[in-house]
């Protein structure tokens, strides 16, 4: 069987080259495509064709795709969590140091000299201490989400002779792992914005982390505090920032997102987005999500969804394989295994897994499936999606 793939953005070609072609036809524009890959083109108004089983996001946020109204389709939507994650722990770790000894405003000033030599070497001595910075050992980075990048940003600010508070109560056994023991747990977030000195966020947007870092947390940050923020804009409350700038409750913001209230702010650097602009990155997240919609489209397999739990069943031999997406209700594996004895086929071997609303199943079938009977799966309430692979 070929699969159709429509790409929305241009996806590196380390990660294309993981679709072999011999099963696989990948392009901009084509008809009745299997799958989609995404970078960041919107796709909340966009028409997803019926035939879509998969959508995958080369990166780690999903906000420019449906996901809710996927989820109702039985589709899942893959993303490349940590795939990204050294590019951006680089940069958050460069613009502590930016912050720390004030390089861009440095710089603003040495590119304004003017004058000979001489008197640019004056202007220099003179104007140098309005950019005395300080040292990071012995500091204190407080570092709220410790997913991938969280943990990497912890580890090495670590390695750079700081302490560090951790706090994300839903931190998972990988990795917490992967932490070095030596980053303290913050007993809230209100705890770590209090003890301090700078603090980077790396949580999802959503209705909880929305102006996370707000008017009543950034009172409780040390004085000469410093906010990095490379996760996305409205986790930070801009206002707020810019009021605790000019009051001088915090020494700098650098954030990745750019605007007409921040962008020329004297204490403020503002990056064009540029957390995972890395060759490298682009390359690990387009092969990390290219194996995962490979996986899903021949073996049914999920790994990294958003939407849908983690399933992986190893192909049993000789056998044919049922993939099934449906509501997370009572009965419906039983409504299934019903279906398949009614005409006598036997279950080789079976996976169940539920997430929130959604459910996921893989059968492996003894005998083959026909389409009369995948259609009767299909009918039944609350399946969402079925196929043979």
């Amino acid at each position: 069987m070929r699969f159709k793939i429509l790409t929305l953005n241009n996806i590196s070609a380390r990660g294309l080259e993981r679709l072999p072609r011999d099963r696989y036809e990948i392009a901009s524009e084509i008809g009745h495509p299997d799958a989609i890959l995404v970078r960041s083109a919107d796709m909340h108004s966009a028409v997803i064709p019926d035939t879509v089983r998969a959508v995958g996001r080369a990166g780690a946020g999903v906000n420019n795709i449906p996901v809710a109204e996927l989820s109702k389709r039985g589709i899942p939507v893959f993303n490349a969590p940590g795939a990204n994650a050294n590019a951006v722990k680089e940069l958050v770790l460069a613009s502590l140091f930016i912050a720390a000894r004030n390089i861009c405003a440095a710089w603003d000033f040495t590119r304004s000299l003017s004058g000979d030599d001489h008197g640019i070497d004056e202007a220099v001595e003179k104007g140098k201490k309005k950019f005395v910075g300080f040292e990071l050992p012995g500091r204190t980075l407080g570092v709220v989400g410790l997913g991938a990048i969280g943990v990497e940003v912890a580890n090495s600010a670590i390695a750079l002779g700081m302490k560090v508070l951790g706090y994300d109560p839903q931190i998972t056994v990988q990795r917490a792992w992967q932490l070095s023991s030596n980053v303290e747990q913050a007993l809230s977030l209100d705890d770590l914005f209090a003890r301090s000195d700078a603090i980077s966020v790396h949580v999802p947007l959503n209705d909880q982390t929305k102006k996370l870092v707000n008017e009543a947390r950034l009172k409780l940050v040390r004085k000469g505090g410093v906010i990095l923020n490379f996760a996305r804009a409205a986790i930070v409350d801009d206002a707020a920032v810019v009021a605790a700038l000019d009051s001088g409750r915090l020494h700098s913001y650098v954030c990745d997102f750019p605007n007409n209230a921040l962008k020329s702010h004297p204490k403020v650097v503002t990056l064009p987005h540029l957390g995972a602009s890395t060759g490298e990155a682009e390359e690990n997240c387009a092969i990390m999500v290219a194996d995962q919609v490979r996986d899903f489209l021949e073996n049914g397999n999920i790994k990294n969804s958003v939407n849908y739990p983690e399933a992986v069943l190893p192909r049993a031999p000789g056998t044919t394989r049922l993939v099934i997406a449906n509501s997370n209700v009572p009965n419906m594996v039983g409504q299934i295994s019903t279906c398949l004895a009614s005409a006598k086929i036997n279950i080789a071997d079976l996976l169940n897994k539920s997430r929130g609303e959604y459910a996921y199943t893989l059968i492996d079938a003894d005998n083959p499936i026909t389409e009369d009977l995948l259609n009767r799966i299909r009918g039944i309430d609350g399946v969402l999606s079925a196929r043979i692979v």
